[in-house]
């Protein structure tokens, strides 16, 4: 997949994650699972209610899916 407008580093948000706006064609529940059993990044809290990923995490899940 080609996400050129992806963000190189930096965080992103869960609406920047999921299809049909980001690169990841799962749903916010599968999504969750995933992070929970170790397949998705960890996220990072950056305040009670926001919660983030690091972009070159999530870059390497799809552009590398075997090593992401």
């Amino acid at each position: 997949m080609n996400y050129p407008d992806f963000p190189k580093t930096g965080f992103v948000r869960l609406s920047h994650i999921l299809a049909p706006n980001g690169p990841i064609p799962v749903s916010k529940s599968t999504w969750w699972q995933g992070v929970k059993d170790g397949h998705f990044p960890k996220p990072q809290k950056l305040g009670p209610r926001t919660t983030v990923w690091l972009a070159k995490d999530i870059r390497a899940l799809f552009e590398d899916p075997e090593n992401g």
